[in-house]
This record gives C-alpha cells, structure tokens and sequence, in this order.
C-alpha cells in the first residue's frame, strides 16, 4: 500500500480508537481483519466481542484478562501481571501499521513460542522502501515498554502522522445515555470477558492453556530472575463442584481443614 494511503487509515484508526478509549472502552483485538471501510473509504471499527470498559479495571488499575490474536498482542498481556487497555491497544496498531506499509506482519512464526519472545524483544526488521520518519513512529509505537511506549497525543503530533491530517468531527448529542453505551458491551462483559470475580469456574483461554503446558510459560520471557517453583498440575473433564466434592471426602477423614472461596480450594 503506498505511503499515504496507509496514513489515511491509520490517521482514522488512531482518532477511532482515541475515542473509544475516551469513552472507557478497549477494544483488545485491533488487527485488519476488524477494520471495515464504508461506502466512502472511511475506516470503521468492528468485532468488540473481546472489548473491556473501564468499570472492569481492577484495583491495581490494570486488566487482566490475556485475549486477542498473537500477532497482534502487546508483550504486557502475554506477560499475566495486569496490562493498561489504552497502551495495549496502541500496540496492536502498531502492528497494524506496519502490515498496512510492508505488507507482512512484523512478528511471525510457525512455533507460538518463538513467536511471543519475538514480540516481547520487539524483534521486526522495517522494509528498506519506507520512509525513515515512518520507520521512526513505527519503532516507537511497537516498545516493548509500556511505560516509555508513545501516546495518543503524541501521536497525534507526530512528523509522520501529521501529514495532511484532518482532526475529526465527532457528532455529539445531548440525549447520550451511559447506559446506553455500557448495554452495547453487555454481551461482552458477561459471555466475553469477565474481569469481576464471581462465584463460578474462571473460564480459561487459550493463552491461559498453553503457558500451564509444561516448559510453556509465558511470564519466564519476560522475567528472566524470577525463581522456579515445582508444581504439579492435574486435568480433569468432570465439574468442578464434584472435583471439589471429591477433595473434601478424601482430606477431611484425614483430620485436614478444606477451604473453598470462588471455587479455589486449600487444605491445611
């Protein structure tokens, strides 16, 4: 796609997803595939299905939920230590831009494991044919560092980005009701992503799945001192209430206390 092209589209997903995140919303799977244009080649957002507000943070002012697609994600979901939906999204449009000038994702690999210490090195080589001040916010938005990552307004002030950039016009109306807003992402928030605690089975992804598998943890890229720690781990298809059942008969004739909060279980 020629340079220009490209910066039109990313001008426009840059001021979409600027206010959605003004609006408390965080999309979690920015890629090319949830972009649409309109009848008049303007780029429209799609498929919040993994979508988080801002009500969902918790305590630590982080989320927590890893989601999205692995060529997409930022190193700070991958890492399971909490991620800011703002930074993380501003990742994945990083990632977005560089495909939209190079044609190719900037991290890739058949082996899921290569892949994510690729994206926690930010390990990606720019094409030669684009333009230095291109490669320049490109390097910038895909930081590894969520804290020294650029931002929105800087962005927005940008050499590259400025370039015949028009600031949108955003059409407010008075009648705009929160709950309105939040009951677009319901769905999302109880069948997608839950960041509340509540009394049921915690739901595991994908991601979850593969950093229990043996040798497959994610958070040793990212933390190459933290110590190791033996565990043993054991699968089951039956429910959890009958797994926990089970616990108990076995532990209390043993003269064990089983305690059980939002189905996590101790024995002492």
């Amino acid at each position: 796609m020629r340079e220009d092209e490209a910066r039109r589209y990313f001008q426009q997903l840059i001021n979409a997803v600027d206010y959605c995140h003004s609006r408390g919303v965080y999309h979690r799977d920015l890629k090319p595939e949830n972009l649409l244009l309109d009848a008049y080649g303007n780029l429209k957002v799609s498929d919040f299905g993994l979508s988080a507000l801002s009500k969902q943070v918790r305590d630590d002012g982080l989320l927590h939920t890893t989601c999205g697609t692995p060529n997409y994600v930022a190193p700070e979901v991958l890492n399971d230590r909490g991620y800011d939906g703002a930074t993380a999204d501003l990742w994945s449009c990083g990632v977005i831009l560089f495909v939209l000038l190079a044609g190719y994702l900037p991290f890739d690999d058949s082996n899921i494991m290569n892949l994510y210490k690729k994206i926690s090195a930010a390990e990606f080589t720019c094409p030669p044919w684009l333009s230095f001040s291109a490669m320049k916010l490109i390097t910038r938005i895909l930081d590894p560092n969520p804290i020294t990552r650029i931002t929105i307004p800087e962005i927005l002030q940008d050499e590259w980005f400025k370039k015949d950039y028009k600031p949108p016009m955003f059409e407010e109306k008075d009648n705009t009701n929160l709950d309105d807003v939040e009951a677009v992402f319901r769905d999302s928030e109880e069948h997608h992503v839950t960041e509340k605690r509540e009394e049921q089975p915690t739901p595991m992804n994908a991601f979850e799945l593969i950093s229990m598998s043996n040798g497959l943890n994610l958070g040793n890229l990212f933390d190459a001192e933290q110590g190791f720690k033996r565990e043993t781990r054991f699968t089951s298809t039956r429910p959890a209430n009958e797994i926990i059942h089970k616990i108990e008969e076995a532990a209390k004739p043993l003269g064990f206390d089983v305690h059980k909060k939002n189905y996590k279980v101790s024995v002492s």
